[in-house]
């Protein structure tokens, strides 16, 4: 073997790649689900996505299965912090915490994590783009790399949209409607995302909402080329795994937790 190789071989050896953490606890693994979850509240507000009350991301509880954190309702994205976090039970009570519970964050993420018992984390919000895109009344495209990532993976749910979410037949439609997908486009209301980490869901979440702005600003301007069925499928299975959600991640919270460390307050 040359110089040159071995040194490959070594390098290959000292790498460090990032990998979704275990735990010891129960404890622990419960504190690191609500510190990202106050994290993925904060990207959102900072990436623009609340709007006035709207909006939830939950995890589910590593204990308790059908409890779930969430942020308060009425509370701003960007000024969430660990200790804001409140837990829900499936019947809507808040079992930690003072603040009230969205009623449509109950309704919805109640519904999904029943009946998808692999789902840790779910999430939505009213962002510019998902929302207009989800007016068109279709599913999205494969018209970039990105966009593949949801290729055959996503579902349009027609019924409901146009009504807010209270009841909880409406979450129970929307979770049916997700089936064993890792994303939904609710009509006229937006999207919806679910992952095996609360890592996966928002990065799932941020980078659907850039392909409906891509997918907007290509049909604005002309026809898009679509990637073919074959090379769609194969960029999907190669980037739009759980893991690779988490890894996508990772970039965007490194950066919060440098510009907002109060976060794990």
């Amino acid at each position: 073997m040359t110089d040159v190789a071995n040194r490959f071989t070594e390098n290959q050896e000292q790498l460090v790649f990032n990998v979704p953490p275990t735990f010891a606890t129960i404890e622990a693994e419960r504190r690191h689900r609500k510190e990202r979850l106050a994290g993925a509240l904060r990207i959102f507000g900072k990436l623009g996505f609340s709007e006035g009350v709207a909006g939830h991301i939950t995890a589910r509880d590593p204990e308790l299965l059908d409890h779930f954190w969430v942020n308060p309702f009425g509370m701003n994205f960007r000024h969430i912090r660990v200790s804001d976090l409140i837990l829900v039970n499936h019947e809507g009570q808040v079992v930690e915490g003072k603040r009230p519970v969205n009623r449509a964050a109950f309704v919805i993420h109640a519904a999904v994590h029943a009946a998808r018992p692999d789902v840790i984390a779910a999430a939505h919000a009213h962002s510019v783009y998902g929302k207009a895109f989800s007016s068109l009344g279709r599913e999205l495209d494969p018209i970039t790399q990105d966009a593949c990532i949801f290729f055959e993976d996503h579902v349009l749910v027609t019924e409901g949209g146009g009504r807010i979410v209270l009841d909880e037949e409406s979450g129970r439609i929307l979770a049916k409607g997700l089936g064993d997908k890792k994303a939904a486009i609710h009509q006229n209301h937006g999207l919806f995302t679910v992952g095996q980490t609360v890592d996966e869901a928002a990065w799932w979440f941020i980078t659907m909402e850039r392909t409906c702005q891509a997918q907007l600003l290509a049909e604005a301007a002309g026809t898009p080329k679509l990637v073919n069925a074959d090379d769609a499928r194969y960029t999907c299975e190669q980037t739009g795994y759980p893991l690779a959600g988490w890894f996508s991640f990772q970039p965007l919270w490194d950066d919060i937790v440098k510009t907002d460390p109060e976060l794990f307050d």
